[in-house]
This record gives structure tokens, sequence and C-alpha cells, in this order.
């Protein structure tokens, strides 16, 4: 995709800082254990879900750690942070009601706006499975917009209302979510609702002004940005440290 291309779609959007995708580790001071917190009757604590603002929660609303991923969709390291972390984040920190974890889909490139608008348009319930199969299955997610495409200078001619139905087509992201389960009307309605693809972005930049974000993924820990970690281990060590073990 041609930068005058990205600019062009970012200004049919409106003003957006862009981040990078990457970071490095970071260390704490060991805190107290904290008890199990039993999750409600006949339910895991992964299994309760709530839209939380620009983003999704899962996990006890009153856990003592509340941790929030902004993460873009096309992002690699944010997809690694998933295959990482996916089984082991819900088993071992979330049902045990010590932690919850939100994720707020950010916007590195379009393609994070209309996928970001399509998982959140299914609902807070398919959440969480549609944007674990966009990270863990990335390259089939980006294949479509790893090489050039012919209809994307089309696709830029339409009222907003269509660009984004055009764009996801020509990308193969409506396919790719069609493949999973979600409605190919799902996604027209979503998509022809611009205000739906301006939420990701708008979600965007409430992080970046409120935690001055510069790459993805970036954690958020009880309010404070977890500076330097990126990864799945640096940041299970830190959860692990103040009290989720």
């Amino acid at each position: 995709m041609t930068a005058s291309l990205r600019i062009a779609l970012l200004a049919s959007l409106g003003a957006l800082a862009l981040a990078g995708c990457g970071g490095g580790a970071d260390s704490a001071k060991e805190q107290e254990v904290i008890a199990k917190v039993a999750p409600p009757a006949g339910k895991s604590w992964s299994q309760v879900v709530r839209v939380d603002g620009d983003g999704v929660v899962m996990g006890n609303p009153e856990a003592p750690i509340k941790l929030e991923e902004f993460g873009a969709f096309t992002c690699g390291h944010c997809a690694q942070f998933a295959k990482d972390s996916h089984e082991e984040l819900k088993r071992d920190f979330v049902d045990t009601g010590r932690v919850s974890y939100k994720l707020t889909p950010f916007m590195l490139h379009p393609i994070d706006a209309i996928a970001g608008a399509i998982v959140k348009c299914t609902g807070p319930d398919r959440f969480f499975p549609l944007a674990d199969a966009t990270f863990l299955e990335h390259d089939a997610f980006i294949a479509g917009a790893s090489k050039p495409q012919p209809g994307i200078e089309a696709a830029m001619q339409l009222p907003p209302a269509q660009r984004f139905i055009a764009l996801a087509k020509t990308w193969g992201i409506d396919q790719f979510y069609q493949q999973r389960g979600v409605p190919a009307t799902t996604i027209q309605q979503c998509l022809g609702k611009v205000e739906n693809v301006e939420a990701v972005e708008k979600g965007t930049n409430a992080g970046i002004e409120k935690y001055q974000i510069t790459g993805t993924p970036t954690f958020v820990i009880n309010g404070q940005v977890a500076e330097g970690i990126a990864a799945w281990g640096p940041l299970r060590d830190r959860l692990r440290t103040m009290g989720a073990r």
C-alpha cells in the first residue's frame, strides 16, 4: 500500500498519530500472593465478557490486577503475543479472578480500523474468539494486503458508506471473517456505518493521548503503562510479581 493511499484513507477518517510495532522488558518488586476468586456459578471468569469504553474486557470486574492491551491486528508482535499467551493468560490469570484482561483495538494501518470494526460489531461474546483468530492466523489475515490489489483505487473513490465495504473485499478481510462464522450481511452493515470504523480511530487517539503510546502491543496495568514490556514472558513475570501466582 503506497504512503499516499494510506494518507488519503486516514484523511477520510480524521487525523491520526501512528505508532510502531515492538518493545522490550521490565522488572518490579515482588508483592504478596493474591487469593483466588471464585467465578459465577456455571461459568469461568474468562467467559465473563463486557464492553468497556473503546475495548472489551474478560474476567472478574473486581479483579485487583487490571490488564489492558492496546493491540493492532496487523502487528506481528501483537500476533506473537497472542500465540504465546492466549491459553496461559486465561487459565492461570483471568480464570483465577486475580486478573482482568481488556483488549482495545489500535490502528497502525487502515486494515486495523476495518478489522477492529468487524470484530467489535459481532458483540462481546464473539469479540475474543475472533480477535484470537485474527492474531493466531495472522498470515492468512494479512495475505490480501501483502500484495498489490487492483481494486484499491476504485474503492477509494466510493462514498464512505461503501468505501470500507469495498476495501474489506479487496483486501480479503471480509472473506477472512466470513470463513470464521461472521455473516456477510453483518460485515456489510457494520462497515456501512462509518462511525464503527471511526470508533477504532478514536480509541487509538484516546490511548495515545492518555498513555503516550508509541508502539504495539502496549500494556497498561492498573492504569500505568508497563514500560518496556511487549512480550508474554516479561508480562507473565510482572503479573506473578504483582501477586498472581
